[in-house]
């Protein structure tokens, strides 16, 4: 089974799908866009296209574990991917995600400018790795 993953941002987004085993994550990309309903139109034209079945939504908590209005932002993007596509959304502990992706684009000699476009792509397949593992 085909699972997606997102990392919502305020302007760039990241998107991550899973093989088709439901193991690995695979291919990632950033859309950029501020208009929420057209960014879930483009998530849905993606969604389409590759088959997934489950989309998993990155939250980010505060460091503490509550919600914040950032995570309320994802929940409530959450809701509107659920109307638009009718597939079951599940929430995934984001806190540490873009810095671990930075990391791993400064590590794979990334310079900076080009880095921040890449950033949430990477954030979206760490997120997706993530809860894949945790499903054993």
């Amino acid at each position: 089974m085909k699972i997606m993953a997102i990392d919502l941002g305020d302007v760039r987004t990241g998107v991550a799908f899973s093989d088709i085993t439901g193991f690995i994550a695979g291919r990632s990309v950033t859309i950029t866009c501020r208009d929420r309903e057209a960014l879930a139109d483009q998530i849905c034209d993606m969604i389409q296209k590759e088959g997934a079945q489950e989309i998993v939504l990155g939250l980010p908590l505060n460091m503490d574990g509550t919600e914040g209005p950032r995570a309320e932002k994802s929940r409530a993007f959450g809701r509107l991917m659920a109307e638009k596509t009718g597939l079951p959304i599940h929430y995934a502990d984001e806190r540490g995600s873009s810095i671990t992706a930075n990391r791993i684009l400064s590590d794979a000699g990334k310079k900076r400018g080009r880095q921040r476009a890449q950033v949430d792509a990477v954030a979206a397949a760490i997120i997706l790795q993530s809860y894949l593992d945790s499903r054993g």
